[in-house]
């Protein structure tokens, strides 16, 4: 067994016992520290794979800002996840079919040619090698429509978060109304008061 065999394989164990760390943690804090070294362990085996891009682009934009705001979150609404975690045995055998299903999809797309004697050919470029300008190549060329429509559904799914949240709502929202700010006049805003001064004792 080579070296970066040997490292593949501790990466791999960290990242499945981080993952599984995730979804069995009581604590929401400390699962989103797991899941931060999940990240970090994927952007391991990327660079492994000489994915040096997607692997700085997955701790900057994921570790760096994404997992910031769900700290921030989780942390701000101090949510009691004990009812949430009640039935978790409960949905275990349907996690599980799930889950050996996704396996099993993954394998059959990826293939034998990725996991058998094909899988053992060094991934080594030259000096000039760009990972960013070979994935920018494939995302606009082979990959160009799929890569517009999900840019689209994202689109669409920060339309409908952003109206989903500015919905009114009697006595939850707060929110100002530019046209009742442009018909206020001075005598509704500010009250003269006449008070007696006070004489020192």
């Amino acid at each position: 067994m080579g070296f970066e065999k040997l490292v593949f394989y501790v990466f791999a164990a960290i990242l499945v016992f981080a993952a599984f760390r995730v979804i069995t943690v009581r604590n929401p804090v400390h699962a989103a520290m797991f899941l931060v070294l999940a990240f970090f362990t994927s952007a391991a085996l990327w660079l492994l794979l000489e994915a040096e891009f997607l692997a700085i682009t997955l701790v900057l934009v994921y570790v760096g800002a994404v997992m910031v705001l769900f700290l921030f979150v989780v942390m701000m609404l101090d949510i009691n996840l004990v009812p949430l975690r009640e039935g978790f045995i409960r949905y275990l055998p349907a996690g599980a079919a799930v889950a050996a299903a996704m396996v099993a999809e993954m394998i059959l797309v990826v293939g034998a040619r990725r996991f058998g004697a094909a899988a053992e050919l060094p991934l080594r470029h030259g000096p000039d090698y760009s990972n960013t300008r070979e994935l920018g190549a494939v995302l606009y060329t082979d990959y160009f429509y799929p890569f517009e429509i999900a840019s689209a559904v994202l689109l669409v799914a920060i339309v409908a978060a952003i109206l989903l949240t500015l919905r009114r709502r009697p006595g939850e929202t707060r929110y100002q109304d530019p046209a009742w700010q442009v018909r206020v006049r001075r005598e509704e805003r500010v009250r003269l008061v006449s008070m007696p001064a006070e004489k020192r004792q």
